[in-house]
């Protein structure tokens, strides 16, 4: 497979904005871990709108919990909470931006710096235009499987595709960040 004689359109995955995959991510795990098919999410603001948060409930018990947190200071609390041990989320998109990929620094600003409102909803709308395809129905991704990783459950993908986390006890040095 060469990438290079891959001619096609422009496409986005789910998600009404340029973010991450929190919405395609979350919609995959509910079917697959609950058998839940879900259309639309609904994203809730917690402590301002640069940090939500999106459930699934099966059976009046939250199943899966995740979060966006946008901006140097959302991550700064998440970490905090992480640290504390006060931490609910079982996948949390992070990105540097305040508002998202779009509202990027030299993005959506005017000539004299200040946010553009009204250029960063026109951003908006041109990329809820671009049609969705999600990844796994991408024929050059299914070809990589095939080829490359010799099927979608074989050893090579667990290998290749797959980590696991684990505690490290680290001593402290001046060198470590005081979040």
């Amino acid at each position: 497979l060469r990438f290079g004689e891959i001619k096609e359109g422009v496409v986005r995955h789910d998600g009404k904005r340029s973010d991450g995959y929190l919405e395609h991510i979350f919609k995959h795990a509910a079917k697959e871990l609950f058998g839940m098919d879900v259309k639309e999410i609904t994203y809730k603001a917690l402590k301002n709108k640069d940090f939500q948060e999106v459930t699934l409930e099966k059976d009046g018990e939250t199943v899966l919990r995740f979060a966006a947190a946008y901006g140097f200071r959302n991550i700064q609390n998440m970490v905090l909470k992480l640290k504390k041990g006060k931490f609910l989320y079982h996948f949390v998109e992070v990105l540097a931006c305040p508002g998202g990929c779009l509202n990027g620094k030299g993005q959506t600003q005017t000539e004299d710096g200040k946010p553009d409102k009204a250029l960063l909803s026109q951003m908006e709308d041109v990329y809820a235009a671009i049609p969705v395809r999600l990844p796994e129905a991408n024929v050059y991704v299914q070809k990589m499987y095939q080829d490359w990783l010799e099927g979608m459950d074989s050893r090579k993908v667990q290998e290749t595709l797959h980590t696991k986390y684990s505690a490290v006890n680290q001593t402290a040095s001046n060198l470590d960040i005081k979040w």
